[in-house]
Formats: C-alpha cells, sequence, structure tokens
C-alpha cells in the first residue's frame, strides 16, 4: 500500500508516525550497542568521483562548479563504501555509518531513490563476525518497535532463533535443481550455456542472448529468494566470485566469495564481505563490471582511482551495508519503504 503524496497531511501522519517513531528508537538501540562494542561513527560525504563500480547500480550524476568556473562531473554515492575503506587505509580499525544513499532506477515497495544505509567494517576479524552482527541488530529492532517478530506481507521471521547458514551452491541445488558451481571455471570465468542447459532442464525461462550473471540473477529472484528468511533468518553464503566484485575468494575453493546475504521474511537486508585488498585484482573486477554497464546500458562511471591507490595500505577487513529503512519496516510490519521514512522522496507528478 502506497502512501498518498500528501504524506505530510496531518491524518496521513497519524497513521505513519508510530512506525516513525520506532524508527528513531531502532536507530538509537544500535548505535547504543556499537558504541558499546567501540565502533566510531564516521560521516563520510555522498559527493563522489565514482558512485560505485556495479554494472547494474545507477547512479545520480551532478556537476560541481569550482571558484573558477570550471565544471566537474560528480555523483552521490551509492554506498559509503569507498570512503569508510579510506579510513580504514587511515588507520581506523573499527567504523560505521548511518549514511543516505541514492540509487537511480529504484522505486517500490522496498525501494527508494534515496534511503539509509548502516554501514560496518571490522579490522583483523573474519567475516562471518558480521552474521552475528546482524543477528543482534534485527533481536534489537524488533525489541525496539515493541514486538517478537519480524513481518512482511505475509511472512514472519524470528530473530531470536539460531540463523541458518546457507551457501548459494547449495540453496541453486535445493531450491532450483542447480548444480552451480559446475558451471563456474577454477579461474572465475563462467559457463553461460551449461547454466542455459541446467535451467532448460528446470522448466527455467531464460534468452539466447542472457549472460550468466542475467541467469543466475533470474534463478536466484524466482526460485531461491522466496524461501529465504522464513521463520528464521537466512545468511545466504559464499557467493560465486563472479558475484562479488568487491570480496575476496574463500580459502577452500577460488570459485566462491566471502560475500553473504542477510534474508528475513523473504527480503534481503543487508549484503556483507570479507574484503578485498588486491588493487590489480580490484581493477580488473571494476573494469569487467564497467565493460557489462557500457554493454547492457550504453554508459561507463569512472573508478576512484584514490581509492585504489588506498587499498594497498588497508589491513584485512570485513565489512557490511544494511538497509535501515527495510530493517524498520520489518520490525514494524510496514507495507512499505515509504512508511517508516519521516519525509519520503517526492513521487513524480505527471500533468494532465
Amino acid at each position: 500500500m502506497a502512501i498518498p503524496a500528501n504524506w505530510w497531511h496531518p491524518a496521513a501522519h497519524e497513521g505513519r508516525r508510530p512506525a516513525l517513531l520506532a524508527r528513531n528508537r531502532i536507530q538509537s538501540a544500535l548505535r547504543s550497542w556499537l558504541a558499546e562494542q567501540d565502533f566510531i561513527e564516521v560521516d563520510p560525504s555522498a559527493l563522489a568521483i565514482s558512485p560505485g563500480n556495479e554494472a547494474h547500480l545507477h547512479a545520480f550524476q551532478t556537476t560541481a562548479i569550482g571558484n573558477d568556473g570550471t565544471p566537474q562531473q560528480m555523483y552521490l554515492h551509492t554506498s559509503p563504501e569507498f570512503a569508510m575503506k579510506k579510513l580504514l587505509a587511515a588507520g581506523e580499525k573499527r567504523i560505521h555509518a548511518f549514511a543516505h544513499v541514492w540509487r537511480n532506477r529504484e522505486r517500490g515497495a522496498l525501494h527508494s531513490p534515496e534511503f539509509t544505509m548502516l554501514e560496518w567494517y571490522r579490522v583483523g576479524q573474519d567475516y562471518s563476525v558480521l552474521m552475528d552482527d546482524c543477528a543482534t541488530f534485527l533481536q534489537l529492532a524488533t525489541r525496539a518497535a515493541g514486538s517478537t517478530k519480524l513481518r512482511y506481507k505475509s511472512h514472519e521471521c524470528d530473530p531470536n532463533l539460531p540463523y541458518q547458514r546457507l551457501s548459494v551452491a547449495d540453496a541453486f541445488a535445493e531450491h532450483a535443481g542447480i548444480d552451480l558451481l559446475s558451471t563456474i571455471h577454477p579461474d572465475g570465468t563462467t559457463d553461460a550455456p551449461a547454466l542455459a542447459a541446467q535451467m532448460t532442464a528446470q522448466n527455467l525461462r531464460h534468452a539466447p542472448d542472457d549472460t550468466w550473471s542475467d541467469m543466475l540473477s533470474r534463478i536466484l529472484s524466482e526460485r531461491v529468494e522466496p524461501h529465504l528468511g522464513h521463520g528464521r533468518i537466512t545468511m545466504l553464503d559464499r557467493y560465486p566470485v563472479p558475484e562479488a566484485a568487491l570480496a575476496r575468494p574463500t580459502p577452500d575453493d577460488p570459485r566462491c566469495a566471502e560475500r553473504f546475504e542477510v534474508y528475513a521474511c523473504g527480503v534481503e537486508l543487508a549484503n556483507g564481505f570479507g574484503e578485498l585488498t588486491n588493487p590489480t585484482e580490484q581493477r580488473k573486477r571494476f573494469t569487467a563490471e564497467m565493460d557489462e554497464k557500457q554493454r547492457v546500458y550504453g554508459h561507463r562511471y569512472p573508478l576512484d582511482e584514490d581509492f585504489l591507490t588506498a587499498l594497498p595500505h588497508m589491513p584485512d577487513a570485513s565489512g557490511i551495508a544494511m538497509g535501515f529503512d527495510r530493517l524498520v519496516m520489518l520490525a514494524t510490519a510496514a507495507p512499505s519503504i515509504d512508511h517508516v521514512i519521516w519525509a519520503p522522496v517526492p513521487q513524480a507528478v505527471t500533468n494532465p
């Protein structure tokens, strides 16, 4: 259910206000826990040279005008990740940010063009620790909202139950009958025809020009995600390396990466990594992502050369980004993300 365009009307606001007050309590609870764990809150700039280098993320572009009138193309960031990793390179050990971020081409019950991302990093700790952090945050959120369960539509999830840790390969085998790792070579390259053949055998649609990544996304959204996070939290772990541009490979299998996503009630809430710190490999992956963006959308974003220069100075670390508004949605059983944003982004108005 969408909120009315005049969300500021007292009658409309009255209906949203309990969830908005819960939002504040949840944010306060998470901030308190992070402070107790010796995290430092940072406030990264939103304007960036590069908004992020993932093929299917779309940024808002703007122009900065120098004092001498010289224009410079800049972007509103899609994540504070590059700036926060530079702070790790500078010597910080545990940092977090509640950052406003912007993503174009995204609007719906679970998406807003501007939203709040909670991002945090731990130096010298395995990425599995972040899973425990997430479980704690979901428990804190439900308590702060005066609830015991997370809810979205007709689905429920009890964050107090032990979470499920499930590899992407096992999830594809269980829910789609797909042997995903057999379509990935040890060097990380993929076999699209092999994956297409398995999809055909499982009556999954695909197009002749679909890439391996296109097909993986379709299987994930149609067959896998609807089963995740029901009853208890699911940590969907060990993403394929081709789907983890910012994560390091797992030590036991070069086809998999130290990347996981958190699901509750079928909704993806967070995306975590064991961070890649090799600048040569990172440049290679960013370039491949931008080549794909150019192929699909006809444009690309610049690389943040300052970030790539800082990367060798960054210690081993784990980091994660959580959609804070989605967490509030599920904790308050709100029907859409706009219900839990104090002043939602205006909808486009079409003149009659």
